[in-house]
C-alpha cells in the first residue's frame, strides 16, 4: 500500500516498538504473568475497562439492550473476525479470552496501519517530509495511546479516516468514500466527514465553471453530493433501522438468555421485549440521540457544571492546541479562509509556491474539520473524551505539533540541510540526534526549547498516566 522509503521504514518501526511498549507496559500491571484462572486471560484484563467492556459484551452477545446501541457495530464486527482467526485457541480459552487477545492484536495493527496512513496523508497534503514525518511519530506518542489499544474503536476508526483522506487526496472518490461509510460504521461522528468530500466536489465545480458548460456541472455536483451523503449516511441509517425493528416491531426482538435477562432486571437495563420505548413514536426514531440524551446526559452545554471543572482541565491541553492551531491558520491565510479554501489568494503569483507544511492552502479543509469538531465537543459532549474524539479523528493535532517543534526548535531546523541522517559538527553543542530527530530531542530534553517541552511533555505525560490510570479502573480521558 505505501512504499516503504527510509521515512516510512522509521516511522513502521517506531510505530510498532510504542505498540509492543503499551503491551508490556499494559501487562506490569499483573506481573508479567498471564493467567488463566477460570479461562479468563487476566494478562490482557486492562483493555476491557469502561467503554471497552460495552464492545466486548456486544461481540460476546450481541445488541441485547437499549444502551448498547449507542457503541456502532464495526469494530465488534472487527473482534468476532480477529476472534474467528484464533479458532485453534477456542480449546484453551473461552471466547471472552479470545476477544481480549484480539483487542490486542487488532488495535496494535490498526495503531501501525493508522500511523502509516497519517504520514502518507501528511506527505501529499503538507509536501514536507519531515513535517508529515514528525507527525507521525507525534501520533504513535499520542494523548489517546491508551484508547488506540484497548478495547475501543478509536484505532480503527483513525486508520480509516486517514486512509479515506489519502484516497480523496489521490483523487480516487469512489475509494475514498467507501472508507469514509466504513468509519461511519464504527463511530457517529465519521458523518462529519462528508465535509470533505463535499468540499473536493465543490472545488473542483469551481476549477471548471469557466471551462465547461454551467448548467451541466451544476448538475453534476449536486448529484455527486447527494451520493455523498447518501453513501456516508447509509451505515448510520441501516444502524438505526436495525435498532427500530428490535423494539419498535413486534416478534423481532433476540431471545435472551437467562442469566442476561436477570443481570437487565438486576441493573434496570431496557430490553426489546416489554414496553415500547418512547423514541419509537418520534416522527424520526433515532435510538442513537435517545440513549445519549437519557443515559449519558449528552447534550447542549449539560456538562457545564462546576463539578466539572477537574475534567474541562484534563482536556484543557488538547483544546488549547487545536484553538491556537485554528488561531495561526486563520491569521496567515484570512483570504482563503473567507473564500472556503476555493481561491488561495488575491495574488496569483501565491498559486505557483504554496507555503509547505502545516500553512500549505490544502491543510483548510482539515482545519475547518478540527474546528468544528473542537466546538461541537466543547459544548455538546462530555468534556474529557474531547481528547481521544480528536487524537482519533484529525490531523490537524499532530501537524500542528510537528509545526510548531519544526519552527520553535532550533535542533530540528538545523536537521534541514541533511534530510533523514544524523547531524555530525552542526548541531548544538553537546547534543547527540538519532536518526528519529523526535527521540534525539528526548535525548537532549534540557537544551529543548519551552514549546518542545511543553508539547513533548503532554504527549508523553498523558501517553503514560493515561495506561496507568485506565488500565487500573481509574477515570481518564
Amino acid at each position: 500500500m505505501w512504499p516503504l522509503d527510509p521515512s516510512r521504514k522509521e516511522v513502521l518501526g517506531f510505530a510498532v516498538s510504542c505498540r509492543v511498549l503499551t503491551l508490556v507496559l499494559q501487562a506490569m500491571k499483573t506481573d508479567l504473568m498471564m493467567a488463566l484462572n477460570q479461562y479468563q486471560l487476566s494478562l490482557l484484563g486492562g483493555l476491557s475497562h469502561w467503554d471497552a467492556e460495552h464492545f466486548l459484551f456486544i461481540a460476546e452477545h450481541g445488541y441485547l439492550y437499549e444502551h448498547n446501541f449507542a457503541f456502532f457495530p464495526g469494530f465488534p464486527l472487527a473482534l468476532l473476525v480477529g476472534t474467528e482467526l484464533l479458532r485453534p485457541l477456542w480449546g484453551l480459552l473461552n471466547l471472552r479470552s479470545c476477544l481480549l487477545i484480539s483487542v490486542a492484536l487488532l488495535n496494535s495493527l490498526f495503531s501501525v496501519l493508522a500511523t502509516l496512513a497519517l504520514h502518507d496523508l501528511g506527505c501529499l497534503v503538507l509536501h514536507c517530509p519531515r513535517q508529515a514525518f514528525y507527525g507521525a511519530v507525534l501520533f504513535c506518542l499520542s494523548p489517546a495511546n491508551v484508547f488506540l489499544a484497548a478495547g475501543y474503536s478509536e484505532a480503527l476508526f483513525a486508520l480509516l479516516t486517514f486512509s479515506a483522506m489519502g484516497q480523496l487526496e489521490r483523487g480516487r472518490s469512489w475509494t475514498s468514500g467507501l472508507l469514509f461509510a466504513l468509519a461511519t460504521g464504527v463511530r457517529s461522528n465519521g458523518l462529519v466527514s462528508i465535509g470533505f468530500l463535499v468540499h473536493s466536489q465543490c472545488r473542483d465545480f469551481f476549477s471548471s465553471l469557466m471551462m465547461r458548460n454551467p448548467l451541466r456541472q451544476l448538475l453534476k455536483l449536486m448529484g455527486s453530493v447527494f451520493l455523498s451523503v447518501l453513501t456516508l449516511g447509509l451505515p448510520f441509517a441501516l444502524f438505526q433501522y436495525y435498532a427500530y425493528t428490535q423494539f419498535c416491531l413486534p416478534g423481532s426482538a433476540h431471545r435472551i438468555p437467562k442469566p442476561l435477562l436477570q443481570l437487565a432486571v438486576d441493573k434496570g437495563y431496557r430490553i426489546a421485549e416489554g414496553n415500547e420505548p418512547p423514541w419509537c413514536s418520534w416522527k424520526l426514531p433515532l435510538i442513537y440521540s435517545y440513549i445519549q440524551d437519557t443515559y449519558w446526559n449528552v447534550g447542549f452545554l449539560r456538562y457545564y457544571e462546576l463539578k466539572q471543572v477537574p475534567n474541562f482541565l484534563l482536556a484543557a491541553p488538547m483544546a488549547i492546541l487545536v484553538a491556537w492551531a485554528t488561531w495561526t491558520y486563520v491569521t496567515t491565510h484570512p483570504w482563503l479562509c473567507l473564500t472556503l479554501g476555493m481561491r488561495r489568494s488575491k495574488n496569483n503569483k501565491n498559486l505557483e509556491k504554496p507555503d509547505p507544511g502545516f500553512l500549505s492552502p490544502r491543510v483548510f479543509v482539515y482545519l475547518v474539520h478540527a474546528a468544528a469538531l473542537l466546538l461541537f465537543g466543547s459544548v455538546c459532549m462530555h468534556v474529557q473524551v474531547l481528547t481521544r474524539f480528536l487524537c482519533s479523528s484529525t490531523p490537524i493535532v499532530y501537524w500542528f505539533s510537528a509545526h510548531l517543534l519544526q519552527d520553535q526548535e532550533p535542533l530540528l531546523r538545523s536537521l534541514e540541510t541533511v534530510p533523514w541522517k544524523p547531524l555530525a559538527g552542526d548541531s548544538p553543542p553537546g547534543c547527540q540526534v538519532p536518526r528519529n530527530s523526535i527521540l534525539g530531542l528526548l535525548y537532549n530534553w534540557k537544551t529543548c526549547s519551552l514549546v518542545t517541552r511543553c508539547i513533548l511533555g503532554y504527549f508523553l505525560t498523558y501517553w503514560l498516566l493515561g495506561l496507568l490510570l485506565h488500565c487500573n479502573f481509574l477515570p481518564w480521558t
